[in-house]
């Protein structure tokens, strides 16, 4: 129980290194505390301990879940990510009885941190299209490693934190032994890898001209509204803000006005009153307006960013790729009804898109259209969504989201997490635009210019870099974790062969019988 219970106050210290709280070194401290161990632990122990380290992080670190879905639904996804959580421990368990795992320390925190890194790509495309929130890089951006996303992204921050936190509880035994060499030996590892991060070169300069922002937190009604009321009330909030950015005084004529998702429900390709408005506020600005808004076909819903000029009204438009399960569309939603009947507040299911997030704005002063990489709300935590944008052209990354379902929870400022992390990873200016909060100015470098707070109505305008020079995370792609899964797969295969040819054979005490097999 000793064990249990430690793992359980590692995974509520793990979570108060994410936003709000934002300790970064609770997460050092917090997996330590998982990767701690006994000489002998069998694997049922050891996925034990990992579920219940994943149940008490999740509970917490996702618990803006049940106010906008409801209890049972919360408990339900902390329940399903604590148990793939469990599933990376059995894998570790078996991995560390490799031979080659068990020879040297630094060897077992490498093979540890691979585990780590490729359960947390498990839990990013799996089930329903993956939920990877709970990464150890998000909760990293005020700390010395975020520097690390531009080299790998987020899975080399994630591995290195778990690589850090496994030397520690290796150190600390170490020490606790008598042995000073190895002590003093792990130390210094794990303080020259926290060392790593602040020594990459991040540039913020501008590559391809500078682009002047407008963003536009319109903020919502108090509850009680209804539904189409409510919707018309938002809209006018973010055409009377956008109205407001050309009045203030000696305020610079802006390049782009950026709205949040869902600015207006009312698609205003569809309806002339809605375009009206749009109109208004776009002529107001005399700008292009990037607008969230809604797309109703015979086939379902979809989630849209449209970019609107004052001159020649909607252009391009960008569908989110990857709608949330159970928040934008329910799978297998008549087996979820038995179980809550909350499933059928997401009354009309969202179609994802087929096109990369990247949306073409007319720039008249630059004389040139600007790519922007758009990722719509959650899409800012799937590493490949972003990264195609940006590859794909985009000068800088604009976020609109719609944090309303989750009052005044960490959602909104864990979503601005990993916009920061974003932004270093591909180095590249990001524009948060929330319809309350929090919205912010983010610079390559992971730095936030501006920031607004929640359920308030306001505005930001901001100078910022385009740039076109791609990261080396982004040239990468995807073999940081490729490189994590083989190395983790190779030592589990290996812990596998080593655990069988440990077991002593089977010796019948008479027909029909036999001995019990002892587990190493």
């Amino acid at each position: 129980m000793r064990w249990l219970g430690a793992a359980a106050a590692g995974g509520l210290i793990t979570a108060a290194a994410f936003p709000d709280l934002g300790w970064w070194p609770a997460a050092l401290v917090g997996v330590a505390l998982l990767a701690a161990h006994r000489e002998v632990e069998s694997v049922r122990a050891v996925t034990a301990r990992w579920f219940v380290w994943g149940l008490s992080f999740f509970l917490v670190h996702v618990s803006w879940a049940q106010q906008a879905a409801g209890a049972v639904a919360w408990f339900a996804l902390a329940t399903v990510e604590s148990i793939l959580v469990a599933a990376v421990g059995a894998a570790w368990a078996a991995a560390r009885r490799a031979r080659w795992v068990t020879s040297r320390t630094t060897v077992q925190a490498v093979v540890f941190a691979s585990v780590w890194v490729a359960g947390e790509q498990l839990r990013a495309v799996w089930p329903f299209g993956g939920f990877p929130w709970g990464r150890l890089a998000f909760s990293q951006t005020d700390g010395p490693l975020l520097g690390l996303a531009w080299l790998g992204g987020a899975p080399l921050v994630s591995f290195a934190v778990a690589l850090i936190a496994y030397l520690l509880t290796a150190t600390l035994t170490a020490w606790r032994r008598g042995e000073v060499r190895t002590g003093v030996w792990l130390t210094a590892l794990a303080a020259a890898a926290v060392l790593v991060g602040p020594a990459v070169p991040l540039d913020t300069s501008a590559q391809a001209g500078t682009l002047r922002v407008g963003v536009v937190q319109g903020n919502v009604p108090e509850p009680g509204t209804d539904g189409a009321a409510r919707a018309w009330r938002v809209l006018t909030n973010h055409v009377e803000g956008t109205k407001s950015l050309a009045t203030q005084p000696g305020a610079e004529p802006v390049d782009l006005v950026i709205w949040p998702e869902n600015a207006t429900d009312i698609d205003p390709r569809q309806d002339p009153r809605a375009a009206a408005l749009v109109q208004e506020g776009a002529a107001a600005i005399n700008a292009p307006i990037l607008v969230g808004t809604d797309r109703d076909t015979p086939a379902g819903r979809y989630n849209d960013m449209v970019v609107w000029d004052p001159r020649r009204g909607p252009l391009t438009s960008y569908s989110k790729q990857q709608p949330a399960a159970f928040g934008e569309y329910v799978p297998l939603r008549a087996l979820v009804r038995v179980f809550s009947p909350e499933v059928d507040r997401v009354s009309i299911d969202m179609i994802p898109g087929t096109k990369p997030g990247v949306l073409s704005v007319p720039a008249p002063r630059l004389h040139r259209d600007i790519p922007a990489a758009t990722a719509i709300c959650f899409e800012v935590a799937y590493d490949n969504l972003v990264r195609d944008a940006v590859v794909r052209g985009g000068q800088f990354i604009a976020v609109p989201t719609n944090n309303a379902s989750f009052g005044r929870s960490p959602q909104s400022t864990q979503q601005l997490a990993m916009s920061r992390l974003r932004a270093v990873e591909h180095g590249r200016a990001v524009i948060q635009a929330s319809t309350v909060g929090v919205s912010a100015v983010i610079a390559p470098d992971g730095t936030m210019n501006l920031r607004t707070s929640l359920f308030t109505a306001e505005t930001l305008t901001a100078q910022i870099p385009l740039r076109t020079a791609l990261s080396p995370a982004d040239r990468a792609r995807d073999a940081p974790v490729a490189v994590a899964t083989v190395a983790a797969l190779i030592a589990v295969g290996s812990g596998v062969v080593t655990s069988r040819r440990r077991r002593p054979p089977v010796h019948p005490s008479r027909p029909g019988t036999s001995s019990d097999l002892h587990e190493p």
